[in-house]
């Protein structure tokens, strides 16, 4: 990070929903077409430069912006990366697999490899530090970026750091919309904004699992990342709020609710969101307004997490849709 991203007033969608709606602009953090995993990534990557690493290992799905921002970070600080692209979304079409962020990863120079299951974080691992072995022998000093949560959440630190960048920038909001997928995002913002006095509502909005999984899952994250800043975990894990009224019909699919607040943003304000994460939350955002849990005149900050090489890879599924 070369410094805080913008925070943006949307003018038309605020007159239009009643709100005062503003995006904290992560897909502006610059590497590699930036995006959230930047501030994840700056800690992954020093314990790594510390301990040595020439290599770093990581899994993600086939248009994971995780993995395209690993290996651009990797080929910034001249090592070398290998992406493990796991079959989380079925029935997809060529560009899936061959555009966007795997077009990218390809330029940066990363080696591929791949792993059949979506849903089996602890095989992934694995399958990397199995590699990671191959690599150790042939001389070279692998590092792994895991996807399961028996490992301390690392990456959620860059977002303690960016609630705390968020208050300096605005002290009085409402709310908080955000992606809640790994949970690192999610957790780390609602830490950051707990230690920095701020008591605005954080509402996620799942992007993989149901509400409960979600729940379930921001539990241990939450736990775990108290546990790395000596924190009492309580009143973190009072604030978690999950919502799967965009979720449907799955990760990385796309619903009609979905492509309807990716089209309204970017006709409303000119701002593109990715069709797995930041589509999902502002039709997750667009929800709760609805609803009434966002109130008229409610200052609120939505997350834009990035993702934009992944529109390249959705090419049919979006233009087959657009109204």
């Amino acid at each position: 990070m070369s410094g805080p991203t913008p925070l943006e007033r949307l003018d038309r969608l605020s007159s239009e929903l009643g709100i005062d709606l503003w995006l904290k602009r992560d897909d502006l953090t610059g590497l590699g077409f930036g995006g959230n995993k930047t501030r994840q990534l700056e800690f992954y990557f020093g314990d790594a430069l510390q301990e040595g690493a020439d290599t770093i290992l990581i899994t993600g799905a086939v248009q994971s912006n995780f993995v395209r921002s690993s290996a651009a970070a990797a080929a910034k600080l001249g090592m070398q990366s290998v992406l493990q692209l796991e079959e989380r979304v079925p029935d997809m079409g060529k560009e899936y697999y061959t555009s966007g962020n795997v077009l990218l990863a390809k330029i940066l120079g990363a080696e591929h490899m791949s792993y059949p299951e979506g849903e089996d974080e602890s095989g992934a691992d694995a399958a990397l530090h199995a590699r990671a072995d191959e690599l150790k022998a042939e001389g070279r000093k692998p590092y792994v970026i895991h996807l399961g949560l028996d490992h301390p959440p690392l990456g959620a630190l860059g977002y303690v750091v960016a609630g705390n960048e968020l208050c300096q920038q605005m002290s009085d909001f409402d709310a908080v919309v955000v992606p809640s997928g790994s949970g690192a995002t999610h957790g780390g913002l609602l830490t950051g904004l707990t230690l920095a006095g701020n008591t605005s509502s954080v509402f996620g909005v799942c992007v993989r699992r149901d509400r409960d999984k979600q729940k379930a899952r921001m539990d241990t994250v939450l736990h775990k990342l108290a546990d790395l800043l000596d924190i009492d975990a309580a009143p973190l894990l009072d604030r978690i709020n999950v919502s799967d009224c965009a979720l449907s019909p799955g990760y990385g699919k796309l619903s009609g609710m979905t492509r309807s607040a990716l089209e309204k943003m970017a006709r409303s304000e000119g701002i593109f969101l990715d069709p797995v994460y930041t589509a999902k939350t502002f039709a997750g955002l667009l929800h709760l307004v609805r609803e009434g849990v966002i109130q008229p005149g409610q200052k609120v900050v939505m997350l834009h997490t990035g993702g934009l090489p992944a529109l390249f890879g959705y090419e049919n599924e979006l233009v087959s849709g657009l109204s």
